[in-house]
């Protein structure tokens, strides 16, 4: 109780333990959007009293307890819906003691996270709410980061997927629970992707001056080894491999100025080893499985990339056909886009020119700026100078992600 407490401390505190101390409280309060105010009056509480008091000794177990009492003076205050307010009430009062037994037990705050998962997968909800919903809650992105996630949606769109779920888990009274295990595999795969999706947004933030967020990545590797220890699915080893050996390099994806660094010109000594050795032997044994699919498939992909040596001894035709295999599973323009790369290296520039240029009148990706700058970077090895910086262009104007400002800002610079 000794530990100044000051604004500062509590915001970091708010980066790493929110999204945690929101799914218990949903848990205990069966409701979103009491969960989400009472989340906020715990903070409040906290930026009053512990600058004052000092840190608790459990500073999680109190935002909880803070909140939920929050929650239950609110709720006592009301004047309405008297019957509703009683029952819930008697539930809560019976409830505390398992919640203070709770308080020390590590494993409930871990099982919330995956039940409030498990929760916004609910097969009621489309696919697309599913991925929003969880995204918004237990991730914490905003509105605009998710639009971003799925490359087409407008910011006005997600948020209604996202009231719509809320209300649709409250009217159906959708349990919050993580599935018997025969439901689980029906669940499975809007879970992964969630995770996946979770894990981008910390390799490369959609926004800001910073690219990489290593709260966002380290939750959803967590999440990504609690999941296995649920369901030791061969696409959940896979994931988790592919976050993994794409967690590895990062030491090696920033300059000291906070500059992006392409793969090709990455000191491959800061890649991290263990983190490379845990990943190879999840894609060893997620290969070896009856259920090949593609998170398994981009894991076997990073993982060529991780054990070569430098960027001209990769396997490139290697990574060519595994992306041919990979887009039978998974036929999206973003695997036709790094597939074309990968020809680029394998076969050279004029190879990838037209695959690049007709994905480009497809139109599908017209709002991702990954690929103008690939377009940019084949025009450039071509000797077309004007193209590239046209390409080069169009990206710096799409992407809102500052450090790849900077990077795509330099490109033009030394075509000039």
């Amino acid at each position: 109780m000794n530990q100044i407490v000051t604004a500062e401390t509590i915001s970091a505190l708010y980066q790493q333990e929110s999204r945690r101390v929101l799914a218990t409280l949903i848990r205990l309060l069966g409701d979103f959007e009491l969960a989400e105010e009472a989340l906020q009056e715990a903070f409040t509480c906290a930026l009053q009293q512990w600058p004052v008091d000092g840190l608790p000794e459990q500073p999680r177990a109190w935002l909880v307890s803070t909140g939920r009492f929050k929650a239950i003076d609110k709720i006592r205050q009301q004047q309405t819906q008297r019957k509703y307010q009683q029952q819930w009430l008697a539930e809560q009062d019976e409830d505390i003691e398992a919640f203070q037994a709770d308080e020390a037990n590590h494993q409930s705050w871990q099982d919330d996270e995956l039940r409030l998962i498990f929760t916004c997968c609910h097969p009621a909800l489309s696919t697309e709410a599913q991925i929003a919903l969880t995204l918004r809650e237990i991730c914490g992105l905003t509105t605009e980061q998710i639009a971003k996630a799925f490359l087409t949606s407008p910011v006005t769109i997600i948020a209604q997927r996202i009231v719509r779920a809320k209300n649709k888990i409250r009217d159906a009274a959708i349990p919050y629970e993580i599935p018997a295990a025969e439901q689980l595999p029906q669940r499975l795969d809007a879970v992964l992707k969630v995770i996946y999706l979770l894990f981008n947004e910390g390799y490369s933030q959609s926004s800001g001056d910073q690219l990489l967020c290593a709260e966002l990545s380290a939750q959803a590797i967590r999440l990504g080894y609690l999941l296995l220890e649920l369901q030791p699915d061969t696409e959940t080893m896979g994931l988790l491999a592919l976050l993994l050996l794409q967690e590895s390099r990062r030491s090696a994806r920033i300059d000291q100025q906070g500059d992006l660094i392409l793969l090709a010109d990455q000191n491959r000594s800061l890649w991290d080893q263990v983190l490379i050795e845990q990943g190879v032997q999840l894609v060893e044994r997620s290969l070896t499985g009856r259920r090949i699919g593609p998170y398994g498939l981009q894991a076997a992909i990073a993982a060529l990339h991780a054990e070569s040596p430098s960027a001209t001894d990769t396997d490139w035709p290697q990574i060519v056909a595994l992306y041919d295999l990979l887009y039978r599973f998974e036929a999206s323009p973003v695997v036709l886009l790094n597939r074309a790369v990968a020809i680029s290296l394998a076969q050279g520039p004029a190879a990838a020119l037209p695959l690049l240029q007709a994905l480009e009148q497809s139109g599908e990706l017209s709002q991702y700026h990954l690929l103008d700058a690939a377009l940019a970077d084949i025009h450039q090895k071509l000797g077309l100078t004007q193209q590239a910086r046209f390409y080069y262009q169009q990206a710096l104007n799409k992407t809102s992600q500052q450090a790849e400002q900077r990077f795509l800002q330099k490109r033009l610079e030394s075509l000039s």
